[in-house]
Parts: C-alpha cells; sequence; structure tokens
C-alpha cells in the first residue's frame, strides 16, 4: 500500500499529507476495496490540459484527471489535480474549506466503482464526496 503525493509546477498544497492518507484507506475499505499504488499529482491549470489533450483528446480545463489501474480489488490509480481550478471552484462555490478534500476523494471514488457521466451518477458521486468529506472532518480534523 502506497498513497504519494506530488507537485509538478505548483506548490504542495498545504494539508496534513498524514491525515489524508489515513481518510483515503479508510473510505477505500469503507467500499470493501485494498488500498495499491495511488499517486495524486498537483498541477497547475496549463499541466493538466496537456495531460487532457494528450491522453483523452480533451481540450479544456478540469479539476481532476484520473487513470484508473485498479485490479480486481485492488485500488490503484494516478490522480491529476489542478489546483489553479481547485482554487477558483472553492471560490466559485464558496467550498474554501473542502473543495480540495472533494477532489482528493472524487478520483478515489471513481476507482470504487463511481462514475458522473449522468445526472443520477452525479448524484450518487456528491452524496459519496458529501458522506467521505463528512468522515475527514469527524476523524481528522
Amino acid at each position: 500500500m502506497s498513497i504519494n503525493f506530488f507537485n509538478e509546477d505548483v506548490l504542495m498544497p498545504e494539508i496534513d499529507l498524514e491525515k489524508i492518507r489515513l481518510w483515503i484507506v479508510q473510505i477505500i475499505e469503507k467500499y470493501q476495496k485494498y488500498t495499491g499504488e495511488i499517486n495524486y499529482i498537483f498541477c497547475s491549470d496549463e499541466y493538466l490540459l496537456e495531460i487532457n489533450k494528450k491522453y483523452l483528446n480533451h481540450n479544456y480545463f478540469t479539476d481532476i484527471v484520473s487513470f484508473n489501474y485498479c485490479e480486481n480489488t485492488v485500488i490503484s490509480g494516478d490522480v491529476f489535480i489542478s489546483i489553479d481550478r481547485v482554487d477558483e471552484n472553492a471560490k466559485t462555490y464558496q467550498t474554501e474549506e473542502t473543495e480540495l478534500l472533494r477532489v482528493i476523494i472524487h478520483g478515489v471514488l471513481h476507482f470504487v466503482g463511481f462514475d458522473d457521466q449522468t445526472k443520477e451518477e452525479m448524484q450518487k458521486m456528491r452524496i459519496a464526496e458529501d458522506l467521505a468529506i463528512s468522515d475527514f472532518i469527524d476523524s481528522y480534523k
């Protein structure tokens, strides 16, 4: 099991990485899965736009791109997070306290089986995100 955090062309966010690791494992276990290797890469809008273009043929900004390497019940993958987009969304939605947590766990929820392609899937994803964030606040803050 290994949850790693990297930063490319931005500063590392000021978060308690050990608490985040414990929380991610807790959420994965909640879905009866096991933690493999998960890499979080914090980057800029421009960096993530290039990833989005190169690997997904999408030419637009996004807050997160995740690459799923899960096998059976072992959760593994790479999660690229645009700090620029997270900061902007936090201001737009007035979620400064939780927006980064939401995006961090969003990638994990994709890995454990959630999707967000339809309105119904998006609602289920949002509920799972909210529950996970509540777990974090209750347990680790």
